[in-house]
């Protein structure tokens, strides 16, 4: 019979900001529509495309705004 030993360790999640991260994203989505503008690294230009979709649809007046940003888990010490 083999004995193990169990070694805990704490984690953190935290923003993942090292250089081979995903960018942060941001899109907006109608809420009425759902529709939703292509993601882009700039925020203004999820802005740009909420007003473009008002202007075709001028009863949409509520949005999401979509922010996908990275994370990651830094290890912590063993306990």
């Amino acid at each position: 019979m083999t004995r193990a030993t169990y070694r805990f360790r704490k984690f953190r999640l935290i923003p993942d900001t090292e250089p081979d991260a995903e960018p942060i994203t941001f899109a907006m989505q109608c809420a009425v529509c759902e529709q939703t503008g292509e993601p882009s690294d700039e925020q203004a230009a999820a802005h740009v495309w909420a007003t473009g979709h008002l202007k075709a649809n001028p009863e949409h007046f509520t949005y999401r705004e979509i922010i996908i940003r990275p994370c990651r888990f830094e290890p912590g010490a063993w306990q």
